[in-house]
């Protein structure tokens, strides 16, 4: 897969926002710690609006992701935050001209769609990582979740152990492969469409936030059944945000669907939704062990 130039001091990078308006003073926020990083932004053209008529919101989302991609003088794309629509997005976007036109494209939850499509049709690395709006803003941007942005500079590989987060593991092993996945709704949203996770030989990463553990158990079932882990070489579990109470029933799904599986699942990893949030590149190669519990991925971008 291609991998994008990695950011420089100078460099243009665009935010947009293809799931959904962000709050305007957390996005000019998150803005401000972009441009301490050394870059210029600018925002997409519709990246506030909020109209009711869907096809013309869909298709000033896509106006946005299409003209940052074109436009030879930015390098890096981020998108404001999440929320609902980007899978009517995937059948409309031009991936060939994003194959010829390779640059960082980072987001997760609702952008989870739009990370595996772009994997899957334009043979791009993609990159799950915090948002602008929701994740650098004053209220919630923990340090690591800033930091974990400067690997876009630097083109250091990423490795994620204990000393992160006390990493527990579900089922031991180890596992070698391309890191895939994202959001669990939206993996499961993607079963059966041409945007479906490809996670045959693959590192697979699943997180949620503020979904009953009923339907964790559901959506878990869904991928388990559809053959999405007949041949993964491993799971990685980030955040399943909720209330105490439910989070305990969420912890108790986890374990009683992967204890004792084929291959590594390790939990606990600080990616999703949560403070800190660490971005981690997607298509890349990754290579997960138990003992002791830890994640290496390779850069997701080439240092010129």
């Amino acid at each position: 897969m291609k991998k994008p130039r990695a950011l420089q001091k100078g460099d243009k990078v665009a935010i947009i926002a293809p799931a959904g308006a962000p709050d305007k003073e957390h996005l000019l926020q998150g803005k401000r710690v972009l441009e301490e990083m050394g870059v210029e932004v600018v925002l997409g053209r519709y990246v506030f609006d909020m109209e009711e008529d869907i096809a013309a919101l869909d298709q000033k989302r896509l106006s946005d992701l299409h003209e940052a991609f074109t436009d030879p003088a930015i390098h890096g794309i981020f998108c404001a935050s999440g929320g609902v629509g980007t899978a009517r997005l995937a059948p409309k976007i031009d991936y060939e001209m994003i194959n010829r036109n390779p640059k960082i494209f980072w987001g997760y939850s609702d952008i989870t769609y739009l990370l595996n499509a772009i994997q899957n049709f334009s043979n791009l690395i993609t990159f799950h990582g915090p948002m602008v709006a929701s994740d650098l803003n004053d209220e919630v941007r923990e340090k690591e979740t800033e930091a974990s942005i400067l690997s876009l500079f630097t083109g250091e590989s990423f490795t994620y152990d204990s000393s992160d987060s006390p990493l527990a593991i579900l089922s031991g092993g180890k596992g070698e492969g391309r890191l895939v996945g994202g959001n669990l709704t939206l993996l499961t949203n993607g079963l059966g469409t041409p945007y479906q996770v490809n996670a045959d030989g693959a590192i697979l990463l699943i997180e949620d936030v503020e979904e009953p553990a009923f339907k964790i158990n559901l959506m878990l079932t869904h991928l388990e059944q559809a053959g999405v882990f007949d041949s993964v070489a491993g799971v990685i579990l980030g955040q399943f945000q909720s209330e105490p109470e439910e989070q305990k029933r969420i912890q108790k799904v986890l374990q009683d669907f992967f204890t004792g599986s084929s291959f590594p699942v390790v939990e606990n990893f600080f990616i999703g939704h949560c403070q800190p949030n660490y971005g981690v590149p997607m298509g890349v190669n990754a290579k997960l062990t138990t003992s002791p519990p830890r994640l290496v991925i390779d850069s997701g971008v080439e240092v010129i």
